[in-house]
């Protein structure tokens, strides 16, 4: 800036770089106030879970088998009526565990696909009510032998390569396929 200053040779010219000068330093100025204002909007505007409603009794004709490992032997299944996404971008379901026993275990929960988290939110009856689980909190997916079908779902068919499947009907269409078949 001073280079070109001393170039000029009349005071015109000179005026005309100061004028020049102090307007390039005003729009660096503002651009970064922009940025840093949108920044601290993005910031200040924290998660928020909606409150979900518990689903309908389970359905047993609306059960969508899905692979979890071959290392249990117990069958896992998402009852493809409850499956929603939330605006707060849950995608809530009902996972129905069925043990090479028998025993059936049916559960509401939540993945968070953003922070790889899930949540149990209720159990399953046997007369088709729920009851609100006690240990609710949000928890870190990890991927273990033991719960691996919340990896399963979380990777494979919910929030497959960091993002979300869009609705219900892609992610009953994710379970059907294997998988989020994706272009």
């Amino acid at each position: 800036m001073a280079d070109l200053f001393a170039s000029c040779t009349s005071p015109w010219q000179q005026a005309r770089a100061l004028v020049v000068g102090l307007l390039a330093c005003c729009a660096l100025v503002s651009a970064a106030a922009a940025a840093e204002s949108f920044e601290n909007d993005y910031e200040e505007k924290p998660w928020e879970e909606i409150e979900p409603a518990l689903p309908a009794a389970l359905n047993p004709d609306a059960l969508i088998p899905f692979y979890v490992s071959a290392v249990t032997e117990n069958r896992f299944f998402v009852d493809g009526d409850s499956i929603s996404v939330g605006a707060d971008g849950v995608v809530r379901y009902t996972l129905v565990v069925v043990s090479a026993t028998g025993a059936r275990n049916v559960s509401y929960e939540g993945i968070r696909c953003d922070s790889a988290e899930r949540r149990l939110y209720a159990f399953g009856r046997a007369d088709g009510s729920w009851s609100k689980a006690r240990g609710n909190a949000w928890v870190k997916i990890q991927n273990s032998t033991f719960n691996r079908q919340h990896v399963a779902l979380f990777a494979e068919y919910f929030c497959p390569v960091g993002s979300r499947v869009a609705d219900a009907d892609e992610a009953r269409r994710a379970l059907r396929a294997g998988g989020v078949q994706r272009p």
